[in-house]
């Protein structure tokens, strides 16, 4: 560990950090920690099943409760990345649980050539959350499908072939959407076909800063110089996740859809992990930009842990795939589509889409005051329940601290918090857990990400 983090720089930001907080205790102090002694997860009342199954070298997950998570040997951490941004409600929320044996009792599969009452109940009740005339479904089995879904439709609607995505972006790992992803650690190097990646409009480090216009302006220029000035669509996250939680520059979208609309394309928005209230602000990612999509992809959290996606789009959009036979043999069985109007009902029920914003709000004041504390934490950024903390080891030239993020990440684990990593150089924490989150998790996770900076 001490030799990641060796080096002259890094040794003497070290010292820094640490007779800061030894000389601002008494935040700690008033959280119920200090230096010698590490915070404690808040209570819980829950008792793992003994584990009979075989034992791991590293750490193995065997069993989950809500935000908890429980290794072979009992021990509970904090899940602070809800298996990347999939668990929604919490890990076998019992309504969610019931809905899938309840299900599986009476009928497991059946195909969509078979009318079953379960995908007409959940396609009804996810389009009505959707704004607009975006009411026809299409069920698939991951993100990576509906966004593959996606690009065929807006190809097959629009006749042009040409997609634009932005750079930093992640839409899947499948030999199409690998294409719209734009990380180099996600690429394997194969032809990626009628794809163009414009400028990022990243407020933290995009060389335009928050201005959106200029970054539409890249748009503009890109259709104009590199294609034959028409498009078939337009994708993006609106808070990119694999990219490190990045919010899109405000405004931008709305400015890149009217271009994007003037070449001929359609414009697609990513709600994958942005989706079903976990902004805090809207239910919809997109939302926060004031902008209605044409297509909207979404899965993760759709179903909870469920092996589910869908896609969203008008029914003029959606009458293209009439031209042949359009199929997805799991898509929309009975299990997953009970279990995803499961997933919509305890949403409303529990009021989540408030809570994200409630405990997102406290924990990302807590997360600033952090920042002031440590020079290490160069940026906090996102909304609700979609946070990202970039570490750097110099704030004005924002040199990611790479080696540094890797060892806090393990120390993390060590206090009980499991939280992800993103960004091309993998320096920021990407923090997104079940929306049953606390507002005593989140002060836990501040305490530990706060012991552990000081205990470089």
């Amino acid at each position: 560990m001490r030799n990641l983090v060796s080096g002259s720089l890094v040794g003497a930001l070290i010292k820094s950090h640490t007779r800061r907080w030894l000389c601002s205790g008494n935040v700690g102090l008033q959280r119920g920690f200090s230096a010698s002694s590490p915070p404690e997860l808040p209570a819980f009342d829950y008792e793992p099943k003994p584990y009979k199954g075989p034992l791991a070298d590293e750490l193995n997950i065997v069993e989950g409760k809500m935000q908890y998570l429980f290794d072979e040997n009992g021990r509970r951490y904090l899940d602070a990345f809800a298996g990347i941004v999939t668990v929604s409600c919490g890990h076998c929320h019992p309504e969610i649980l019931n809905a899938i044996i309840e299900q599986s009792k009476l009928l497991q599969h059946a195909t969509t050539i078979y009318l079953h009452h379960a995908i007409a109940d959940f396609a009804e009740a996810l389009a009505s959350k959707m704004p607009g005339n975006l009411k026809v479904v299409y069920f698939v089995n991951s993100g990576t499908e509906a966004n593959e879904l996606a690009m065929l439709m807006a190809r097959l609607y629009s006749g042009n072939l040409g997609m634009i995505a932005l750079r930093n972006a992640y839409h899947g790992g499948s030999s199409n959407t690998i294409g719209l992803t734009a990380l180099n650690t996600w690429k394997y190097p194969i032809p990626q076909g009628e794809i163009h990646h414009v400028l990022n409009p990243n407020p933290y480090r995009g060389v335009f800063g928050s201005d959106a216009n200029r970054y539409a302006q890249d748009v503009q220029d890109h259709i104009d110089h590199g294609t034959s000035g028409k498009v078939a669509g337009f994708i993006a996250e609106t808070i990119q996740g694999v990219g490190g939680a990045v919010e899109l520059a405000p405004g931008y979208l709305k400015l890149v859809y009217d271009i994007v609309r003037k070449a001929g394309g359609v414009c697609i928005a990513d709600e994958v992990q942005t989706g079903f209230g976990r902004t805090g602000s809207h239910y919809w990612g997109f939302e926060t930009q004031g902008v209605i999509p044409d297509i909207v992809t979404m899965a993760k959290g759709i179903g909870n842990g469920l092996p589910l996606g869908a896609v969203v789009t008008t029914p003029e959009i959606a009458s293209v795939l009439a031209q042949k036979i359009q199929f997805n043999t799991f898509g929309g069985n009975p299990v997953c589509s009970a279990g995803g109007l499961a997933v919509l009902k305890v949403l409303d029920q529990e009021q989540r889409q408030k809570h994200c914003a409630d405990i997102g709000s406290h924990m990302m004041g807590r997360l600033r005051d952090l920042q002031q504390k440590h020079k290490i934490i160069g940026d906090v950024r996102g909304r609700g329940l979609m946070v990202g903390i970039e570490l750097v080891t110099d704030r004005k030239e924002k040199t990611p601290a790479k080696a540094e993020t890797a060892v806090l990440f393990e120390s993390l684990r060590e206090l009980g918090v499991l939280v992800g990593k993103g960004g091309l150089h993998g320096n920021v924490f990407r923090i997104k857990p079940p929306m049953c989150f606390s507002r005593d998790d989140a002060d836990f996770l501040v305490d530990a990400l706060d012991y552990a900076i000081s205990k470089l």
